[in-house]
């Protein structure tokens, strides 16, 4: 099965629809995720809609593109949206959101202890998984304010796109764990008891970790989990309540992917993953898909003209004497003739008719040179555009060979493609332009740079 016999995925259908609430753009990294929900976000909301558009992308494209001089953990309002809604526009900060959290379940106490703790700074500012979780945490926070219609995700740019998913169960694994468990019973004990399991049962442990981590460092991570005991099933609670909200009917999955290999391997992989998960999933971006308005001219056929074109230009004709023969060549006068060293040059031997005949052929005009001089330009300027052409006939059938072995693995996935731009995407009018790509899919491909 080919891109041509699957089924087309229908955006604009998808964000006017009033019961899609929530729009996560997930894949690999690098194949336009930002650009894509940031597009989304700008027609939606153009369509009446109020839409908050969430990004995890460092880069602070989207921003750029929106016109804001920066994002940050607040949504932002973005002018120059025109129409009836309204976009709002924020890029998660990690740490931020973690300090959230800690002053909305903790006491101011408790709080302060716990954001100063070292162990503490380090989890919140670079944990494996954490921003990954928060960007749930984010979403879960902006759906149960029920401010906007429409809240699109732009997943963050991880070495897979599988880390999204698996971020809650990775760090609800690590808060639940048996490490964590155990540094927490002392302070679940209390007391004398307490004190006596420290003395005891701790002891060994300890000193052993106090060699591999460092005194310090075990007394943070103590002194963290005694102030965090109550906030531990928090984490998890919410976790899964934000994992039930992906998976309810409200929510769609778009999977944005470059039809290369590798992105599209990675697309394959998160669709089965969806579908394992239960997941809503409304189809696939095939986003910077190249075209050709020539494309009945084949790489072959281009290759063969520009060869012709440079076999024709091996023909070399001295400047100024264009179509006059050499007669200096086959004069019977030359000495390669057999002409007498000491006859007279041709010049002083007017008397001579072949001298005479030489002397008299006039040098070619400047007209006729310059018109030489364009005539091959013109061979060696076609023969690089039809060599330019092949090039682009052979990433097209690359790229045509690596979706139609997505589509035989998935043909149920719904596909949309969008034709690559000339430029990158910096400004309003670039982002709807992405969204009238987006809509019209395929219809707008043959003349994509």
């Amino acid at each position: 099965m080919t891109l041509d016999s699957s089924a087309r995925l229908e955006v604009d259908p998808l964000i006017e629809d009033p019961a899609t609430r929530i729009i996560v753009c997930c894949g690999a990294g690098g194949v336009g995720k930002t650009t894509t929900a940031a597009a989304l976000g700008v027609r939606a909301a153009e369509r009446g809609r109020k839409v908050v558009v969430l990004t995890i992308d460092p880069a602070r494209r989207l921003a750029q593109s929106m016109g804001i001089d920066s994002l940050d953990n607040t949504p932002r309002r973005v002018e120059g949206i025109e129409g009836d809604g309204q976009l709002h526009a924020m890029m998660l900060d990690m740490k931020r959101t973690f300090d959230e959290i800690v002053e909305a379940h903790a006491d101011g106490e408790r709080a302060r202890a716990i954001l100063g703790n070292p162990f503490y700074q380090s989890l919140s500012a670079g944990f494996a998984g954490t921003q990954e979780y928060m960007a749930m945490e984010k979403l879960g926070q902006l759906r149960a304010r029920d401010e906007w219609d429409l809240i699109v995700v732009d997943t963050p740019p991880s070495r897979s796109a599988l880390d999204f998913l698996d971020a809650p169960k990775r760090l609800g694994s690590f808060l639940d764990g048996k490490f964590i468990k155990l540094l927490m019973t002392p302070a679940k004990m209390g007391g004398r008891a307490g004190m006596k399991f420290l003395n005891v049962g701790m002891s060994m442990m300890t000193g052993t970790l106090g060699k591999l981590l460092g005194g310090q460092l075990l007394r943070d991570v103590q002194t963290f989990v005694a102030a965090m005991d109550t906030m531990f099933g928090g984490f998890r609670t919410r976790a899964d309540a934000t994992y039930r909200l992906l998976q309810a009917p409200g929510t769609a999955f778009l999977v944005v992917a470059a039809p290369e290999r590798d992105a599209l391997r990675e697309a394959a992989y998160f669709v089965e993953r969806l579908a394992a998960e239960d997941m809503p999933l409304a189809g696939l971006v095939l986003n910077r898909v190249h075209g050709s308005a020539a494309a009945r001219l084949s790489a072959e056929r281009a290759l063969a003209a520009a060869e012709n074109l440079d076999e024709a230009g091996i023909v070399d004709q001295g400047p100024g004497k264009t179509g006059v023969r050499d007669t200096a060549a086959v004069s019977p006068e030359s000495p390669s003739a057999g002409r007498s060293p000491e006859a007279p040059p041709a010049a002083d031997r007017a008397a001579d008719g072949t001298s005479e005949v030489v002397a008299e052929v006039p040098e070619a005009s400047a007209e006729q040179q310059s018109a030489t001089a364009a005539g091959q330009t013109t061979q060696q300027m076609t023969a690089g555009l039809l060599r330019l052409h092949a090039e682009r006939m052979q990433v097209l059938a690359r790229e045509q060979r690596t979706r139609d072995r997505f589509t035989a693995l998935h043909p149920e996935v719904a596909v949309v493609e969008v034709p690559a731009l000339p430029g990158d995407v910096h400004d309003l009018t670039g982002l709807r332009t992405i969204g009238d790509r987006l809509a019209t899919g395929g219809s707008a491909r043959a003349g994509a740079a």
